[in-house]
């Protein structure tokens, strides 16, 4: 348990990081055989892009570092419940572990929504973890939304 803590506090930084920048808050990160290989925070304004969220920056360069499009037995670090899109990346990826801290009833695509893991076209599900540093990821969140608002 403490291993998934410190990685989901990486992940945190991270999305400390991306809220710094402007961004939203979320911060994700990559370990296999309990090393860190990759990890982002959110980039969607800074790159102008809409899928440069932190799961897909982090599986992009996870990916990349490896030299596969696939990441077996990689787990993921996220502050925020998936969306449907950064879902879909983790299955094609072929992520074995998903660990995330904040729900997104709104936005989410694992427990909410679509729960695309749960659909019949999905091809690859990974295993699923929620609720790791659930109040401070949640905490970011409000409070950059809160000061925007």
């Amino acid at each position: 348990m403490a291993e998934r803590l410190d990685f989901m506090a990486l992940a945190l930084a991270e999305a400390e990081s991306a809220g710094a920048r402007g961004e939203v808050p979320i911060g994700a990160v990559i370990a296999l055989d309990g090393a860190v290989i990759a990890s982002a925070g959110n980039r969607t304004r800074e790159l102008n892009d809409p899928t440069a969220h932190a799961e897909v920056l982090a599986i992009r360069a996870a990916c990349e570092r490896l030299g596969s499009e696939r990441l077996p037995g990689a787990h993921l670090y996220v502050t925020l419940e998936p969306c449907a899109m950064c879902a879909a990346a983790i299955s094609f990826a072929r992520v074995e572990r998903l660990y995330y801290g904040a729900a997104d009833p709104k936005g989410g695509g694992v427990d909410h929504g679509g729960r695309f893991f749960d659909q019949p076209t999905c091809h690859h599900r990974p295993d699923v973890y929620s609720g790791f540093s659930e109040t401070r990821a949640a905490a970011l969140l409000k409070d950059f939304f809160n000061e925007r608002r």
